[in-house]
C-alpha cells in the first residue's frame, strides 16, 4: 500500500512539472511578490506602523507542522498562525517557506477572516480540481476563444488550477454586495467547472471569503513543488463576467445596486453613525443570536458522515464547526469528531490527485468561529451539496413545539375563538359555489378567483358536494359518485338490486 501511494505521487509531481513546462510554454511566469502587488496595489493596505491609515489589511493563515498522532493533532495542530499583511508586502517573505498558508484576495479590519471585518474584495478566484493535461490545455482554450472568461492569471497549485479575476476596482464587501458576488460566483463556477476543464463531475462551490494556498508557499505536492503563478490577461469588470452566464436568472438587475467603492473611514463612520461606532467598535458587540440545542449538531455529523461525497468533504467539516459554534459544543469534541473523518474522507478518494488530508481538516475548523454562526442555510446546502429540509420546529421533539404552539395559542387567546369550529371548507363546496354563482364560467375563471389548484378543479368540476338529510330517525348521504362506483351501481340495478 505504501508503495503504491509513493508511485501516485511520484505521478502526481511528474503531472506538476508538465503542467509548469506548457504554462511556461504560453504564458509569463511572474513571481510571488508581482503576483500580490498586482492583486493589492501600492496604498491598498495599511503601512506598517501607521495605524493613522485607518485601512484594512490581507490576513495570511498558515498551519503549523504536522504532529505525530491524532490525538496530539488535535491538541496542537488545529491552531493556526495569523499573518496580517500590511501595504509593503514585506510579511509574505515569512509564509513563502510552509507547508500549507492560505491567503484570501480581500482585505480585512482586525485578525479575523470572516464576512463582518471584510473591506475590499480585489479579486474572484476559482478552484478547478481534477486537472491533469488534458485538461489543462482545454481550460487556457476555452478561455482564448471566448468560451469562458479570461483570467488573469492561472496558478498551479500543485493538483489543480486557481484561476484569479483581478477586479479593475476594488468592490467594497457591504452585506448586500457580499450576497450579489457569492450568486455571481456560483452562477460562474458552474461555467468554469464543465466535462473538459475538470475530470470531477459536480461543481465544488465556494464562497467569496475562501482562501487559497499563498503563491510561492508548498503545495500538496510539498514544499519542494511550490504554488506558481502564470499571467494571462488583465483586469476584469464585474459587467465583463457577466456576459459568460448564459442565464443569469437577475444577477444583472441584482448587479445594478452593487455600491461603488467608498472612502468612508472609521473616523467618518464615527461622526457618520456614532451609535453604532460605540456599540460596535469601542465595546466590541457582537450581534445577538439564538442558541440551538446539539441535535442539530448531531444531525449534521451523521449527515455529513453518511451522505458527503468527493468534492464537498472540506466543506462537510466546515459546516460542521459552524454548528458546533450555534450550537455550543467545544472545541475539543468538534475536533475529535472532526479528525475521524478523515480517514473514511481520504478512503473516498477515487484518485491520488484529490485525497484528503489534515491540512484540510485543520483549514476547515477556522469556521468555528462566532462571525459565522448566522451562515445561510442554502449556501451550507450549496457547499456541501446536501439538500436542506426546513425544520419549523427549531429542532424541538414534536411534542415539545406542539406543547410550546398551544401555550402560546391560550394566551393570545384564552376563549380559544381562534379555532375555526366548522372545519376548513371542502375543495368540492368551493368549486359547487363558484359554479352556482357562474353558469357559464371556465375552469380557468375559477382557478384564478379561488386558488384552487387546477387539477382539484377539474376533480370537482362536473359534481355536486355531498348532503346530509335526516328525516324519521335516518340519516341520507348523497355523494356523487366516481365513475367506478357509477359503474357498479348500474350493473347492480340492471340485474334488479336495491
Amino acid at each position: 500500500m505504501a508503495t503504491d501511494q509513493q508511485a501516485a505521487m511520484e505521478q502526481l509531481r511528474v503531472l506538476y512539472r508538465e503542467k509548469n513546462e506548457h504554462l511556461e510554454k504560453f504564458l509569463e511566469p511572474v513571481t510571488p511578490f508581482e503576483f500580490y502587488r498586482e492583486i493589492f496595489p501600492v496604498g491598498s493596505f495599511e503601512r506598517k506602523g501607521h495605524f493613522e491609515d485607518e485601512k484594512g489589511n490581507g490576513i495570511a493563515v498558515t498551519v503549523p507542522p504536522k504532529a505525530a498522532g491524532i490525538a496530539l493533532e488535535i491538541q496542537e495542530e488545529g491552531k493556526a498562525k495569523r499573518y496580517t499583511i500590511t501595504d509593503e508586502l514585506s510579511e509574505l517573505s515569512e509564509v513563502y517557506d510552509t507547508d500549507f498558508t492560505i491567503m484570501s484576495p480581500l482585505s480585512y479590519f482586525g485578525r479575523r477572516r470572516c464576512g463582518k471585518n471584510a473591506r475590499y474584495l480585489y479579486a474572484l478566484v476559482f478552484d478547478l480540481d481534477g486537472v491533469g493535461m488534458p485538461q489543462l490545455r482545454d481550460t487556457l482554450h476555452q478561455m482564448n476563444k471566448d468560451i469562458l472568461p479570461q483570467a488573469t492569471f492561472v496558478v498551479n497549485s500543485g493538483t489543480g488550477l486557481h484561476l484569479y479575476y483581478v477586479l479593475e476596482e476594488p468592490i467594497p464587501m457591504y452585506p448586500h454586495n457580499q450576497k450579489c458576488l457569492k450568486e455571481l460566483k456560483y452562477s460562474l463556477t458552474r461555467q468554469i467547472w464543465n466535462r473538459y476543464t475538470s475530470t470531477i463531475k459536480e461543481p465544488q462551490m465556494q464562497g467569496i471569503l475562501q482562501g487559497f494556498r499563498v503563491v510561492g508557499s508548498g503545495s500538496k505536492l510539498g514544499r519542494e513543488y511550490p504554488v506558481t503563478a502564470y499571467r494571462l490577461g488583465g483586469r476584469v469588470t464585474l459587467e465583463k463576467l457577466l456576459e459568460f452566464i448564459p442565464d443569469s436568472n437577475g444577477e444583472q438587475q441584482r448587479l445594478e445596486g452593487l455600491m461603488r467603492k467608498s472612502r468612508l473611514s472609521l473616523a467618518e463612520a464615527k461622526e457618520k453613525y456614532p451609535d453604532w461606532y460605540e456599540r460596535r467598535i469601542v465595546k466590541k458587540e457582537r450581534r445577538g443570536r439564538w442558541t440551538v440545542k446539539r441535535d442539530l449538531y448531531d444531525w449534521w455529523l451523521h449527515r455529513i458522515g453518511d451522505e458527503i461525497r468527493v468534492g464537498h468533504r472540506f466543506y462537510g467539516i466546515m459546516t460542521l464547526a459552524i454548528y458546533a459554534k450555534k450550537c455550543g459544543i467545544s472545541e475539543d469534541e468538534l475536533r475529535r469528531d472532526a479528525f475521524s473523518l478523515l480517514k473514511p474522507y481520504d478512503d473516498m478518494s477515487v484518485e491520488d490527485i484529490n485525497r484528503f488530508t489534515k491540512d484540510d481538516v485543520v483549514c476547515a475548523l477556522e469556521m468555528f468561529n462566532e462571525d459565522y454562526v448566522t451562515f445561510p442555510r442554502d449556501d451550507i446546502a450549496k457547499l456541501s451539496g446536501l439538500t436542506m429540509p426546513v425544520n419549523k420546529r427549531n429542532w424541538r421533539k414534536q411534542e415539545e413545539h406542539l406543547g410550546r404552539a398551544r401555550a402560546v395559542q391560550a394566551f393570545d387567546d384564552p376563549n380559544g375563538n381562534w379555532r375555526n369550529k366548522e372545519g376548513r371548507p371542502l375543495a368540492q363546496d368551493r368549486v359547487y359555489e363558484w359554479r352556482q354563482q357562474h353558469p357559464e364560467g371556465r375552469k380557468a375563471d375559477c382557478h384564478r378567483d379561488t386558488g384552487l389548484d387546477p387539477k382539484t378543479i377539474r376533480k370537482w368540476w362536473d359534481s355536486t358536494p355531498p348532503t346530509v338529510r335526516v328525516q324519521d330517525g335516518h340519516i341520507t348521504v348523497r355523494v356523487t359518485p366516481s365513475q367506478a362506483v357509477s359503474d357498479l351501481l348500474v350493473k347492480a340495478l340492471g340485474q334488479g338490486k336495491d
